[in-house]
């Protein structure tokens, strides 16, 4: 194979949902990519790697069956008992589902100072009652949520079975965990709790799976702050009861008042911040006053410093339209209530951390051009934390994410499942 390890060019690509911020890397360092050419060579490595070859139909069905049963946010059971079942059915130590709902497979390591863990979250964006039957057109996979994220959780049993098969041992313990709430108002609560002081494991190492692009490499966490601003009010009718505090007229105050603000700090120097007002909801009837008025906020920086400010600038909007309106002559008032529903740290390991270098070493070795990013995933938790972290590629080739009609195509499928092998093998270590 090429083992030449490409140099990566300053970019934005579109991956995971949203803009993915591509960063220089220089080459990676010579031990790394000397370590990974002496592992690759290894009679048991080459047997793992052999073995994720031959079992690709078994992967694929792995893949089918885990995408037929639904796992919205807070309803991920059903799913997780049956990612456990396969589990243990390939071989591990020991494996069980902690009190947030995650799936915990124990591979005990030889010395067993570390904990690596290898991830892949269980949970789609779809409601419960969604049709998620599979349809297949030659490598072509159709159903919703195919490729985020049973994709990844077919690989994790794939590097499991590979590893076990060749009967490899590590140095260092490997759980492979399957992670609830890591899409929307789940708000990576699995991850959360893993890296919580009520956890059953301690991790020193993380690798998630998720999301395109086969040689994306995240090792920066994209922070968010989301909230939904309530204006809650008597309600009445539109003519009746005419001059009474709208909650609506209120909202829309606070609207502008927050575009205003945020649009001009956004525009400032700094790295990049958003914000963006993504649903709107209340009231009861046109020709009625509504009683309550609601909207959902999400913003985003690259910087845990300026997203504090763009929350800072929310809350004082909103505070001052409550103010502002209340003191418009309106009869009686309108009250605020904001309730955070969302919150993800933000945060970068450098390049030259060795997981990453590990990372784009084993990229490198396998063709896959690697790119490093920053993105919103599971690692977003132990980034910052400063926890070596990164997330990988599910590979093959996708569309359609988080759309009824998503897609996933096996083109060259099993090298990232690869990939995510030697990846945790490199930072476990292997034992002699």
């Amino acid at each position: 194979m090429n083992t030449r390890l490409s140099k990566i060019i300053t970019g934005i690509i579109i991956l995971c949902g949203v803009n993915t911020y591509a960063q220089n890397i220089a080459t990676t360092e010579k031990s790394f990519a000397k370590y990974i050419n002496k592992m690759a060579k290894n009679v048991a490595v080459q047997k793992a790697l052999q073995t994720i070859d031959q079992i690709e139909t078994e992967t694929i069905n792995n893949m089918i069956v885990l995408t037929e049963i639904p796992a919205p946010p807070f309803k991920e059971t059903k799913r997780a008992e049956k990612f456990l079942e396969i589990l243990t059915k390939t071989g591990i130590d020991s494996a069980w589902i902690d009190a947030e709902g995650n799936v915990l497979a124990l591979r005990k390591g030889k010395k067993r100072n570390k904990t690596i863990v290898l991830d892949a979250h269980i949970d789609t964006v779809f409601p419960q009652e969604t049709d998620v039957t599979v349809k297949k057109d030659g490598k072509t996979y159709t159903a919703p949520g195919i490729g985020d994220n049973t994709r990844g959780m077919a690989m994790l049993i794939a590097v499991l079975d590979g590893m076990n098969k060749a009967s490899i041992q590590t140095e260092e313990d490997i759980v492979f965990v399957g992670t609830v709430g890591e899409e929307g108002l789940g708000d990576l609560r699995g991850v959360k709790y893993l890296f919580s002081d009520t956890s059953d494991i301690k991790i020193d190492s993380w690798i998630s799976i998720d999301g395109g692009g086969k040689g994306r490499i995240i090792n920066g966490g994209l922070g968010s702050k989301r909230y939904k601003a309530i204006f809650k009010g008597k309600g009445g009718h539109s003519w009746g009861a005419f001059g009474l505090a709208n909650p609506h007229h209120a909202l829309g105050k606070a609207i502008d008042y927050f575009v205003q603000e945020a649009t001009m700090y956004t525009n400032s120097k700094g790295l990049k911040t958003s914000f963006s007002i993504g649903r709107i909801g209340g009231g009861t009837s046109v020709n009625s006053i509504p009683f309550e008025s609601w909207m959902e906020v999400d913003m985003r920086s690259l910087s845990p410093k300026r997203l504090l400010e763009i929350d800072s600038i929310f809350k004082k909007a909103m505070k001052k339209a409550e103010t502002v309106y209340n003191a418009s002559g309106i009869t009686d008032k309108v009250t605020l209530e904001i309730k955070p529903i969302g919150d993800r740290p933000s945060g970068i390991l450098p390049e030259t951390t060795p997981l990453v270098q590990r990372a784009v070493a084993v990229a490198s070795y396998l063709e896959i051009p690697p790119v490093l990013s920053t993105c919103s995933t599971n690692s977003n938790i132990p980034i910052a934390k400063n926890i070596p972290a990164i997330t990988i590629s599910r590979g093959g080739t996708g569309s359609g994410a988080h759309s009824l009609n998503e897609t996933w195509s096996n083109i060259e499928g099993s090298k990232n499942i690869k990939m995510a092998l030697m990846v945790t093998l490199a930072e476990a270590g292997i034992a002699d």
